[in-house]
């Protein structure tokens, strides 16, 4: 049976997608609310085993806090035996490395129509071990990491060199070269989406993978494993591991036989990261971390868009986004009508079972999540920030907090210097251009940044001005594989999506031949 729900997801503010590409999907299966958890153990050589150790964990549905299954837990031996399996699989003269980079595309292409064909499952999944609404991570997640397999696809065949004109008799040419065997560590709050994110240039370029999954949403991205041994990719190529930080994910940020490493998480873990890749092999490094982003809503702005587009900014994904605009920066003259519009969306968002298309939250992702979001907003309301609403649990079961918004908030106050990660609203008064900039640069992050008003030239300003990776005007939130993403200062180092990423993971060669001179 089908339903549309293009409304319901409007009214929960999933701002970033147009109504025509809401038309053009709007019937969605039913979800599956008991999926068969077929995938459970680490994928090595195309083959689902159990941990070396023989250890398992449990992964726990947040919406009820019962145990979902347990999971094969990876621990630095089976790092050992993935990593190997992917040196085999990217020798000289390997399958994968004498393949046609255009059947190279054709298996990506393949996988990306199987994760369409299991996209019902896959969203349940997600869902299920996440904690986000169905509708969301049927259309964004599940849509957007479809799109990004074959963008990528697209440009297997299309990576080129240059010929150079060097001084003296020569030709000059480059390469670029696939780097090797790439360690990647993905984050919980996007599982699939940052899954592609890592796969789609990596695959692209020829490289091979060992990929560590986030201890608390293995089974999404574990489902794609056998996806990408029923597309055909060779043994080696891709091998994905489900496991703890310390253990599996620093096993590969310091294994000499990595070549590289690419992390999405937090600031502190990628520092973590980059400290063991310098003191092993070198490996190279690209790392996608915190956000503290601020959110400019200046007094031209059409005041109920701008309401509900920063209430997507910092509520989305239940706010578990570290592109989320939790620095509301509101110019004065609009301040107190923004304050009360803003309170009064937050009021009427909808909390509860993600299976449920009426609710526009779900749980947030663990306990330990839950604890630290909770004690973030007693700090605020320490600190003298006014909570206009929300502030506890939503539920007696479960890790669901009630939407909440902060006034009167400062500059010093923990609620708008550290990432709260968690659906929390943080309102700011400013005055003008110059001082807000100042202001939305006073951080360690620089992710992203949003600005709201109908005065191009204030845009504009605003835009070059805000130290951000991404700068989005009048929307936010929209993310695209055709588009580099990534932050300044502490937020990361190098850029995921888009012809950027292609450039992190390849090596360029410059060939240097020298032409015989013709006899005298």
């Amino acid at each position: 049976m089908l339903r549309t729900s293009v409304n319901k997801l409007f009214t929960a503010g999933i701002r970033q997608f147009s109504r025509r590409q809401y038309a053009a999907a709007a019937a969605i299966p039913d979800p599956i609310i008991k999926p068969d958890i077929q995938y459970n153990q680490i994928f090595i050589n195309n083959e689902f085993v159990d941990a070396v150790s023989g250890k398992r964990f449990a992964t726990l549905n947040p919406s009820t806090e019962e145990v979902i299954c347990d999971v094969a837990e990876a621990d630095k031996a089976d790092v050992d035996i993935a990593v190997k399996a992917a040196r085999e699989a990217f020798r000289l003269g390997s399958p994968w490395r004498t393949m046609d980079a255009s059947d190279r595309g054709l298996l990506m292409y393949r996988l990306a129509d199987l994760i369409e064909r299991d996209r019902a499952l896959l969203a349940s999944l997600e869902t299920l071990d996440n904690g986000k609404p169905y509708n969301v991570a049927w259309h964004a997640d599940l849509g957007l990491t479809i799109k990004c397999i074959r963008y990528f696809a697209g440009w297997t065949d299309k990576i080129e060199g240059k010929t150079i004109p060097i001084d003296g008799n020569f030709f000059c040419y480059t390469r670029h070269e696939p780097i090797g065997v790439c360690g990647q560590i993905i984050p919980w709050n996007f599982p699939l989406l940052m899954q592609a994110w890592k796969l789609g240039p990596s695959l692209a370029t020829g490289n091979c993978m060992v990929m560590k999954l986030a201890e608390q949403t293995p089974l999404s991205a574990l489902h794609i494993a056998s996806l990408i041994k029923e597309a055909g990719f060779p043994p080696g190529v891709v091998n994905i591991l489900p496991g703890y930080g310390p253990t599996a994910g620093m096993a590969i940020a310091e294994h000499p036989d990595v070549d590289k490493v690419a992390f999405t998480g937090s600031t502190e873990v990628g520092k973590l990261i980059q400290q063991a890749a310098g003191r092993t092999n070198l490996k190279n490094v690209t790392l996608e971390l915190g956000g503290k982003s601020p959110h400019v809503i200046l007094s031209d702005a059409d005041i109920e868009d701008a309401v509900e587009t920063s209430h997507t900014a910092l509520f989305f994904n239940h706010g578990q986004c570290c592109t989320a605009g939790s620095r509301t920066f509101v110019e004065e003259s609009i301040y107190d009508k923004f304050v009360e519009a803003a309170t009064e969306r937050a009021k009427k968002r909808t909390v509860g079972n993600p299976f449920d298309s009426s609710n526009e939250q779900g749980p947030q992702v663990d306990e330990e999540q839950f604890t630290k979001i909770l004690g973030l907003i007693e700090s605020g309301k320490k600190e003298g920030a006014k909570m206009n609403c929300g502030g506890g649990k939503a539920h007696d079961r479960g890790y669901f907090i009630q939407p909440t918004v902060f006034s009167d908030v400062q500059d010093n106050m923990r609620i708008a210097q550290e990432e709260i990660f968690g659906p929390v609203q943080q309102i700011l008064k400013f005055k003008n251009l110059d001082e807000v900039i100042e202001r939305g640069n006073n951080s360690m992050y620089g992710l992203a940044a949003g600005v709201m008003t109908q005065d191009i030239d204030k845009a504009l300003y605003l835009a070059q001005g805000l130290r951000g990776g991404t700068v989005w005007v009048n929307t936010y939130d929209v993310f695209t594989a055709q588009a580099a993403f990534g932050g300044f200062k502490q937020s990361g180092i190098g850029r995921e999506n888009g012809q950027y990423a292609l450039n992190c993971y390849t090596e360029p060669k410059s060939v240097i031949v020298r032409i015989p001179q013709k006899n005298s």
